[in-house]
């Protein structure tokens, strides 16, 4: 098995994935554990440098604490890769897409530069993953993947983003795509604490 990725992500409630109409053949769908909003992807980085990234993170949330947001749901697209090699289908976010773009510009570098010395190029593009194709996915189920994203309608579904969790791959990746390694809460600031 290849060296597991690490990343920092919030947390989300992803029961509505169990209302998702059936996938097309060779797609993996999310189990409602799984379901996240990246903020910042380190790669195999190895599970020290993670963790000098957690301790990162704590001391910015010290310094500049973060309060919860909302979001809702918006449009599926594909993301990864080329509309022919894409390596998911994501949700990108309606309301609460420019606070969260923010947010992520704002730790993301921290993150990923306390783990591997490496900053990201490509600007913020909030999303929450849904489906993955799998390996043995022919063009023609990829385009299958595309139809259904494109028939989805998950402007009702809204999440609040009141953690940023540690993640790695699980060691039942059969069951569960990801685990959770440590979890810091984002807290409302009060008039008192400004």
């Amino acid at each position: 098995m290849p060296r597991p990725n690490w990343f920092f992500a919030f947390p989300i409630d992803g029961a509505f994935v169990l209302e998702l109409p059936a996938l097309p053949s060779n797609f993996r769908r999310f189990e409602p554990e799984d379901v996240h909003l990246t903020l910042a992807f380190l790669g195999g980085c190895g599970e020290s440098a993670a963790q000098r990234a957690l301790a990162g993170l704590d001391q910015r949330l010290v310094d500049e604490p973060l309060a919860p947001m909302t979001v809702t749901l918006a449009e599926v697209v594909p993301m990864g890769g080329s509309r022919r090699t894409y390596s998911a289908l994501s949700a990108l976010l309606g309301q609460g897409r420019a606070e969260v773009s923010a947010c992520i510009a704002a730790l993301r570098d921290l993150l990923t530069q306390t783990a591997s010395g490496r900053t990201e190029k490509r600007p913020p593009k909030p999303h929450v993953s849904l489906a993955r194709p799998r390996g043995r996915a022919s063009e023609l189920d990829r385009e299958a993947g595309l139809s259904w994203a494109e028939a989805l309608q998950l402007q009702g579904v809204q999440a609040r983003l009141d953690r940023i969790a540690l993640y790695t791959w699980s060691e039942r990746r059969r069951e569960r795509l990801f685990q959770v390694v440590a979890e810091r809460p984002l807290v409302e600031r009060r008039p008192s604490d400004r």
